[in-house]
């Protein structure tokens, strides 16, 4: 029987090596339905342009325009549920059910400290996000030079996480912490990527998922004192969700304007969408970004590691997500998983080799009797 081929990029085979011919072949089958599934972009609802008239900001970002006015109050001694649905009604947003109103966790945290000191800690979290993963994936490559480019990917994806002009977005300290917890995770040492998680989670309440998800991922590996914390993060944000439900409840009246809703039912399109403007794809046209985008899915899922599974995980949760709940106007809820998305290409080179090599393996064993 002749050796499979040596790994092109990881020091490792990737997860499809080694795979039946039939199994490969059906991987296969999988992934170019994957990457035709992509192509519903083409139906999904494109979100709003910006102008990109500097006059227009109040238009083009008006939610960031709405969280910054309510860090500057509070910054002056407004209280922050009494400022935060004061400048709501103003805008025409809705105040019902209480998750319209986001966590105060960052408004307060930036009416603390100068502005100055927000832009240097956004971009230290960002450095840090850079850091941690130079560093897991130190041992994963043979070679300098695909390290590097996973580097550019993830570059790539943190685009939107260094825009000073988005300070104030819940979703870009959210996205990056997330990204954090998972660069720091490590088998019997996930106290920090719990911290950061949970860090998350209260600054955006929707990173709850990640912690869901992070739950399962450690009950799955049979890792149950890690499930336990991730599962006590998940319980100490129900708790903060549960006194921000009543704060908000005494500051909003019948009369507030509700949500529409989270139905939207845009579909896996939707996903892709959401994906290709909240990275670097944003600059390539839609028919080749789209595919990227599921090739990079592949990609984490050839990397054959825990932590591949687990960036997997998070990225087809969400997915599913955005493609059930989310509406034009939330797209922004992509911006969770945005920063590692585009590393996930940097797997798939050994990942489609590996399930080539395997789909066309017809390799035999033939017996011969020799008499004598």
């Amino acid at each position: 029987m002749r050796r499979g081929p040596a790994p092109l990029w990881l020091v490792q085979p990737s997860r499809f090596a080694g795979l039946s011919p039939r199994n490969a072949a059906a991987a296969l089958a999988a992934l170019a339905l994957l990457l035709l599934a992509t192509l519903l972009v083409f139906a999904a609802p494109t979100p709003p342009a910006a102008s990109g008239d500097a006059g227009r900001r109040d238009d083009d970002q008006a939610d960031v325009v709405l969280y910054e006015t309510i860090v500057a109050n509070v910054r002056h001694g407004a209280g922050y549920y009494d400022t935060a649905t004061e400048a709501m009604r103003a805008g025409n947003y809705p105040l019902r059910p209480f998750v319209t109103v986001r966590l105060p966790t960052l408004a307060i945290v930036q009416a603390s400290v100068p502005h100055a000191i927000v832009v240097l800690l956004l971009y230290l979290l960002a450095a840090a996000v850079m850091l941690a993963w130079w560093q897991r994936l130190a041992p994963v490559f043979a070679r300098p030079p695909p390290r590097v480019i996973a580097m550019v990917l993830l570059a790539g994806g943190l685009m939107a996480f260094v825009q000073r002009e988005l300070l104030a977005f819940h979703e870009i300290w959210a996205g990056l912490l997330i990204a954090l917890s998972l660069g720091v995770h490590r088998r019997g040492q996930w106290l920090p990527a719990v911290a950061f998680g949970l860090s998350a989670a209260v600054i955006r309440e929707t990173a709850g998922l990640y912690l869901l998800l992070m739950t399962v991922g450690a009950l799955v590996e049979g890792e149950r004192r890690e499930a336990a914390a991730w599962a006590v993060a998940a319980a100490i944000l129900t708790l903060a969700l549960a006194a921000h439900a009543h704060a908000v409840a005494q500051v909003v009246g019948p009369l507030d304007p509700a949500s529409p809703g989270w139905s939207g039912h845009l579909g896996f399109g939707f996903f892709v969408r959401t994906m290709t403007v909240s990275t670097a794809l944003m600059i390539a046209p839609l028919w080749l970004a789209a595919p990227l985008v599921g090739l990079a899915l592949f990609g984490w899922a050839a990397w054959r590691d825990r932590t591949g599974l687990r960036v997997l995980a998070v990225l087809l949760g969400y997915a599913v997500v955005l493609s059930v709940f989310g509406r034009v106007d939330t797209f922004y809820w992509g911006l969770l998983i945005a920063p590692l998305l585009l590393v996930g290409l940097v797997f798939a080179p050994d990942g489609l080799r590996d399930l080539i090599e395997a789909a066309g393996d017809r390799r035999r064993i033939t017996v011969k009797r020799v008499v004598r």
